[in-house]
């Protein structure tokens, strides 16, 4: 048994929840949302409290169990609260804007870099060097987090780049031979 499958989901007024054919949709004021869950694990639903359970031990059973308990959690936080994830701009000349459902970023290259915006995330930019990325599905708000990224990736010497707003950048000592030593 998983520990982590074990714990009760209990969810917050306005989400509903239901399971049929190994489906579970889960809905709430911020939207809906689904996922097919494995038929050795059973869902059960009392009231506002969801739960899973291991119908047969397979290998992979246990991994599972806390698996899709966890993306269950994801879903009810995300139609109740949304997630959000925050990313900084640093750089000379490096600025982020939203026009429409493009994401328009100079990163230093010869040309602005657009990206289209998902149909269920909102991006927001409050500053030209701060992108605000939200949703109500976890992955796609963190993988879309993740791609704007990996555009440009923060070097350690100055600290350019795109990272997370609580990502920590470990900075590196630039040359010191040559400046003033004799």
């Amino acid at each position: 048994m998983s520990r982590i499958g074990k714990k009760l989901i209990v969810m917050p007024a306005g989400v509903s929840a239901k399971i049929e054919n190994n489906v579970l949709t889960i809905s709430g004021p911020k939207g809906t949302l689904t996922q097919e869950i494995d038929k050795n694990i059973k869902t059960n639903i009392n009231g506002q409290e969801l739960s899973f359970e291991v119908i047969k031990n397979t290998q992979d059973s246990n991994a599972k169990h806390g698996l899709y308990r966890a993306l269950a959690n994801n879903m009810v936080v995300g139609v109740s609260e949304g997630f959000k994830k925050t990313l900084l701009i640093a750089g000379v000349g490096y600025k982020a804007s939203v026009s429409g459902n493009k994401l328009m970023l100079n990163l230093g290259f010869s040309h602005p870099v657009e990206i289209i915006i998902p149909s269920d995330i909102q991006v927001a930019c409050p500053s030209v060097t701060e992108i605000a990325v939200s949703g109500i599905d976890k992955q796609n708000v963190g993988q879309f987090a993740s791609n704007i990224k990996d555009l440009r990736p923060v070097e350690p010497y100055h600290g350019y780049g795109v990272r997370y707003s609580d990502q920590v950048v470990i900075r590196k000592v630039g040359k010191t031979a040559g400046k003033g030593k004799k």
